[in-house]
């Protein structure tokens, strides 16, 4: 079955919603817009006990069920960016998440930093609460076929050590839809390359127009470059930036025909935790621009075998670094202090 490449638009249609000003319009729109969403108790078996400590990172044969990484008191926030074949957030039939990014918004909300995860990083799979599924090692993007959204979000925060705090999921199709409400996006190809996926386009070095499905197609490329899965995380990065700058140039909140387009094309997308309020995070977001968004990787050691799986492995000290960072909402710090090297800091589109 081909592989299709999603990401969450959700936040970004948040961040694209407010990209040109206009709060007021972004009310109006998102109080009919937050009622229409669909929603998930993304966090519903995730034990509030005493938080867990720093993941060991080192395998064992039985991982344990960590509670929750302590709230951090400030007004940052983190949201898990999900990618699935199936927009049931609470999958259990083997629909494993394509694409898993960790937005940090930070306390003052004029930086944003979008962290991809690789799918196939070795990590811990907590037990579900019912000790059914889970309970073992894997790679992430297992946790979400295993437990769908819920599980999905105590691995992630196992292995970073950070607290999630809101959770958005978008299908392929949808996906297509929100880029064509937008008129197409533009983006720059790294090389010339030919699609594996029928109809097998053809994408031209430089920068270029797409359409919904030529970007989704271009975006789920991997096996034509070097570094394979790290570079279609790449360019769904600058994809991410591509969108919120074309949804600032053509004046979406100042056509109201237009704006509704995009926003319902974002609700039949989407599937929200059932605490994400779009006009709150409007508000939240409503100075960011597309350069006040910077992309990062989760840092890797390479890749490895488990068995007959090729599997990532992360790096221990940086990945500890970047995700102390985020926990502490200093990665404006760490990235000054030189470490953006650490975190294998990926350029903008």
């Amino acid at each position: 079955m081909k592989r299709r490449w999603q990401v969450a638009i959700g936040v970004v249609a948040a961040l694209a919603l407010v990209a040109v000003g206009g709060i007021g319009a972004a009310w109006l729109y998102g109080r009919s817009v937050n009622a229409d969403l669909s929603r998930t108790n993304a966090f519903s078996p995730v034990s509030e006990e005493t938080p867990a400590p720093w993941p060991s990172w080192t395998p064992s044969a039985t991982p344990s069920s960590n509670p929750r990484p302590a709230q951090t008191g400030t007004a940052a926030m983190n949201v898990l960016l999900l990618g699935s074949d199936s927009r049931d957030p609470n999958s259990t039939a083997g629909t494993r998440s394509d694409t898993m990014m960790l937005a940090h918004l930070d306390a003052d909300h004029r930086h944003a930093y979008l962290i991809s995860i690789p799918r196939d990083t070795w990590v811990e799979i907590p037990a579900t609460a019912d000790g059914r599924r889970g309970g073992t090692m894997g790679k992430i993007n297992s946790a979400y076929a295993q437990g769908g959204a819920p599980l999905a979000v105590r691995t992630v925060e196992a292995f970073t050590g950070v607290r999630i705090d809101h959770v958005v999921i978008i299908d392929f199709a949808g996906f297509q839809r929100v880029v064509d409400a937008l008129g197409g996006v533009d983006m720059a190809v790294d090389r010339t390359i030919t699609s594996i996926f029928p109809p097998h386009r053809t994408f031209v070095q430089g920068k270029r127009h797409f359409t919904g499905a030529e970007a989704l197609d271009y975006v789920r490329q991997r096996y034509q470059f070097a570094d394979g899965d790290f570079a279609r995380e790449r360019h769904q990065q600058q994809f991410l930036k591509a969108l919120m700058d074309k949804a600032a140039g053509m004046g979406v909140l100042s056509d109201a025909t237009r704006l509704n387009a995009f926003l319902r094309a974002v609700t039949k997308a989407v599937t929200v935790d059932e605490k994400f309020d779009l006009v709150d995070i409007a508000m939240q977001v409503r100075h960011l621009r597309s350069t006040d968004v910077t992309t990062l990787a989760s840092p890797s050691a390479g890749t490895g075998w488990e068995g007959n799986q090729s599997v990532v492995r992360a790096d221990t000290a940086r990945a500890r670094a970047l995700y102390d960072a985020v926990r502490t909402d200093t990665v404006a710090r760490w990235l000054a202090a030189g470490s953006a090297s650490a975190g294998q800091s990926l350029p903008a589109g």
